[in-house]
């Protein structure tokens, strides 16, 4: 507590503020954005004074109704500047809010998810309200520029942010917007989504695969399969799977797909990085027949990631050497349609796509 009481004081100090006043640095920060949500929190130790201001204008709503001025596809997004509420002052977005914090320097990389402050060149006084947020590792950046905060939630919300249609000058065509900041207690990083709902929830789930030949409706096995269950649903949620192609049609036997290689558009490396691991295997006592759900994967038992099959026949001499997952509740005749495909050994001639899936909860 001692720590907290002093390092208040500082930053208090620092801010031109009376110590009463002080700042409760122990915060994170809800960022609403025309493109979702995100969450930062703060590294206080490490710069208190960056912490301090942001915290204080935030709570101000200083932030609110800026845009991103700036951005770097899969690079950085830069905001905060209160100039960029005005569209008619475009030509000065990026100059606002500067000459209120020096520098604090420290040992934080520049990985992805890093919340830094905006310098304009040559002044190392001039940080201010203006931040980058870092899509990607931006090692040239350590030691440049203060770093002061993470995004604990949303980073595929600064993804999305990051894609936004630019100038030659990276100023987005149709800037995104900060709606609002808003400031609750500092709450530990989450867990992957999923990894603490119980079995029995997690069967309330349905997935619908809309596919290029129908609909597909699958219920789950999170009694049996509960690990393969939670990763399905965290890549389905993130959308991994969509625009993938079922690349593989064995008649009476499996078609497969969920091949992130196949997706259209690719996903970059570094959003495959954040959800994509190897999975231990769960095999259990379910008969693959027809409709089963189960995981594909490479000759290792522990070696599938991403791709599942759905058994169009009798498929029981993989029983008890692939994780049967779930099962097929309705689009059976969808299923009947994939037995007709052509095919090139066992590719399809023509793209099966798998356009979207979409999770309900019962």
């Amino acid at each position: 507590m001692m720590l907290m009481i002093n390092l208040w004081f500082l930053v208090t100090l620092a801010l031109g503020q009376a110590p009463q006043r002080a700042i409760d640095l122990n915060q994170q920060a809800v960022v609403t954005t025309s493109e979702g949500t995100f969450v930062l929190s703060f590294y206080p130790e490490k710069a208190p004074k960056h912490v301090a201001l942001f915290l204080k204008l935030a709570a101000e709503g200083a932030y609110d109704g800026t845009r991103f001025h700036r951005v770097v596809k899969w690079g950085i997004i830069q905001g905060g500047d209160p100039l960029s509420r005005d569209p008619s002052k475009k030509n000065l977005w990026g100059s606002g809010g500067a000459n209120k914090v020096s520098a604090e320097l420290s040992d934080i990389k520049h990985v992805r998810g890093t919340v830094s402050s905006v310098l304009l060149p040559g002044k190392p006084e001039s940080g201010g309200n203006q931040f980058f947020i870092c899509a990607t590792p931006q090692a040239q950046l350590d030691g440049q520029y203060s770093a002061f905060a993470f995004v604990a939630e949303g980073i595929e919300v600064v993804d999305r942010i990051s894609e936004t249609a630019t100038d030659a000058n990276g100023v987005p065509l149709n800037p995104p917007v900060i709606q609002k900041v808003t400031l609750r207690a500092a709450q530990p990083v989450p867990p992957p989504a999923f990894s603490q709902t119980p079995p029995e929830e997690l069967a309330r789930y349905r997935a619908v695969l809309e596919t290029s030949l129908g609909s597909i409706r699958l219920e789950f096995f999170p009694q049996l399969a509960p690990n393969h269950v939670r990763n399905f649903f965290r890549l389905a949620q993130a959308g991994f799977y969509d625009g993938t192609a079922f690349h593989r049609v064995v008649p009476d036997f499996v078609f497969q797909g969920g091949l992130l290689s196949t997706r259209q558009p690719p996903l970059p490396d570094f959003r495959i990085q954040d959800l994509v691991r190897r999975l231990k295997p769960e095999f259990n006592e379910t008969r693959h027949v027809k409709g089963i759900l189960s995981m594909a994967r490479h000759d290792a038992p522990d070696s599938a990631e991403t791709s599942f099959f759905i058994c169009l026949g009798d498929a029981t001499g993989l029983d008890g050497q692939y994780t049967a997952f779930g099962k097929v509740v309705e689009g059976i005749d969808v299923l009947d349609k994939f037995q007709k495909v052509e095919v090139d050994g066992e590719t399809p001639k023509q793209r099966l796509e798998l356009k979207k899936v979409t999770l309900l909860k019962e």
